[in-house]
């Protein structure tokens, strides 16, 4: 049998090389998953719209009709009048939908008031509504 000479020289270049693509491709790895997740929410976030259609004034409430124009379902989770939070019926419209947003208010006639609607993902419509006289 031939005695094949031993070195050793070459393996440690070679498990650095290895050691580094693992390193390399671990941190793409966590990169990717990263970027997927944030311009998930993004898409969603950008996706979501929606409009006031109309502001009723009615006994101890103000209803407002919305209509979804997003690309995602919505989630009405906040009602603003004049900068304070208000009691509201929950809201949730899919894509296309729309309905009403109950608001319990005692308002004044001939009254101005700034309503702010605020959804789960952080949109919101801001405007100022006259009450009728």
């Amino acid at each position: 049998m031939r005695n094949l000479p031993h070195n050793r020289r070459g393996i440690t270049p070679v498990l650095s090389n290895l050691l580094l693509m693992v390193i390399a491709v671990a941190a793409m790895s966590i990169a990717i998953t990263a970027t997927y997740v944030i311009t998930d929410n993004l898409h969603d976030t950008m996706g979501e719209r929606f409009i006031v259609e109309d502001v009723w004034f009615t006994t101890g409430k103000i209803s407002i009709y919305l209509r979804n124009v997003g690309k995602v379902s919505l989630k009405i989770v906040a009602v603003y009048v004049d900068h304070t939070p208000r009691s509201l019926t929950p809201l949730r419209l899919e894509e296309n939908k729309h309905g009403w947003l109950n608001v319990t208010y005692s308002w004044s006639p001939n009254s101005v008031y700034h309503i702010n609607i605020v959804t789960i993902r952080g949109t919101k419509v801001v405007d100022y509504y006259e009450s009728p006289s």
